[in-house]
Parts: structure tokens; sequence; C-alpha cells
């Protein structure tokens, strides 16, 4: 892994240079941030559990038509994906209010929106990812018009979908954010899905309990953390069903 030349790194994965012009290895950390952002925990078997929900979801939607950078496994951690240029916005699409968003309008968690919200983020670590609108975005030519658009209805039928997928599993959809890129192969350029879906990037409750089984019980105790991120992949079926104690790392089985 040292040899490989690293190209990005982020709180969660670490981009390397890929074995063909146009594709990249991403391999997932085990690191999670802490609650205020600035610091993080490493929780062992993390990235793996990541890697390979993150995996399922994207070749599911593929299979309905979502272009994605996806391309296959290389291990446990790591995949190997297509290279795009990363469009510098972040979409969150609401379902039910939780987090910030409650406290920044005083609606309680918990509340089923009248409607999904989206939401926009610039990415930018050093101004805190701030809330940003389509105007400024157009404005600074981080996307144009079309772009969002083509954005919003990506977003939407990721939506429509997981939240299908989560709901036959016993899984609450509450919140989740996507990223997307520009994919050029000769004079063509498109517009797909990037980064990950996951319990990092997601919300997810329990149906019956509305227990949180992501990101959100980085507060609290690190096994509670696992077994949550273990439970989502047992759903899934990408675990088995018997799987390890909490001390071990996680026993995965490949997706044929």
């Amino acid at each position: 892994m040292n040899r490989r030349r690293r190209v990005f790194e982020g709180r969660s994965k670490v981009l390397y240079e890929g074995p063909e012009s146009g594709t990249l290895i991403q391999h997932f950390k085990d690191d999670i941030p802490t609650l205020d952002g600035k610091n993080s925990r490493t929780i062992d078997g993390k990235g793996v559990l990541n890697s390979r929900i993150c995996e399922y979801l994207y070749k599911r939607l593929g299979d309905i038509g979502i272009p994605n950078h996806f391309l296959k496994r290389l291990n446990m951690r790591e995949q190997l994906i297509q290279e795009v240029e990363i469009i510098p916005i972040a979409m969150t699409i609401r379902n039910v209010a939780a987090g910030k968003f409650s406290q920044r309008l005083g609606i309680e968690e918990g509340t089923t929106l009248p409607r999904s919200i989206v939401e926009y983020t610039y990415k930018s670590s050093d101004l805190d990812n701030p809330l940003v609108t389509e105007e400024h975005i157009t404005a600074f030519g981080w996307a144009n018009p079309q772009e969002l658009d083509e954005m919003m209805a990506l977003a939407l039928r990721i939506n429509d979908f997981l939240s299908g997928l989560f709901l036959g599993i016993g899984i609450r959809l509450i919140d989740f954010k996507v990223e997307f890129g520009r994919h050029y192969e000769n004079e063509l350029m498109r517009i797909i899905l990037a980064d990950e879906i996951s319990p990092d990037s997601c919300r997810l409750w329990d149906i019956r309990t509305n227990s949180k089984l992501d990101k959100d019980l980085v507060g609290k105790d690190i096994n509670e953390l696992v077994e949550a991120y273990h439970e989502v992949a047992r759903r899934l079926g990408i675990l088995f069903e018997n799987g390890p104690s909490k001390t071990q790392g996680p026993v995965l089985v490949k997706n044929d």
C-alpha cells in the first residue's frame, strides 16, 4: 500500500491511484469523526463494514439505472472506482427531522416532513461545509443549472429506492448525504454518483424502536456503534446470521 500514490485523504476514506488510467482505489478507514467534527476515533472493522454496505447499495442502485463510480471489490475494505471530477456540493436528502436540521428550524426530532427536502452544502472543511442555495452554486460556477437538475433528479430517485429497500428490512431512512462527479469518456460527460452511502453518511432508525443504527452513536459506547453497523449489514444480508462477538472483527461473506 505504501508504494501507491495517494491522491486524496478524507476523514473516512483514502483514494489511491488506480491500476489503469481513469480509475482510483477507494480505501475505507476505521476512523470516525467525533461529535465536534474536529477529531476522530478509530473503530476496528468499521471500514470493512462501510465498504461492504456501500458496495451492496451501489450495485443495487446500478441495477435500477443509477450511474455510479463503483467498478469492483478489490478486498474487504477497498474498491476499484471510476475517477471523476467531484462537484464540490454535497446534497442532503431529508425525510424526517433530525440532528442539526431539527435544531436549526425548531422542529421536534422524529417529525416526518411534508415532503422530502434537499439541502446543499459547499464542500469546504475550512468553512465547516456551509449551507448554500442554487443561486450560490450557479453564480460561483460549482455546477450549472442543467447539472443541478440532473443531480436533483438522481438524488430523488436514490431516495425513493433506498427508502423502500431499508423499509423492507425494518429500517427507516431518516436522511442521507450524496455527492456527484463528472465522468468523462472521450468527448462525453455525464453526472454519476460518487463518494459513499453507508451508516457514516445516513441516519438509519429501527422502525419499531426508533433506535439509531448510524454515526449518531459516535458519542456513546464504541461497542454500541459497532453493533449498530453490524446490524445494518446483517439485515442487508451481507453478514453471517450468527456473527462474531463484539470484541472480534467482523466476519463477512462474499456476495456472488
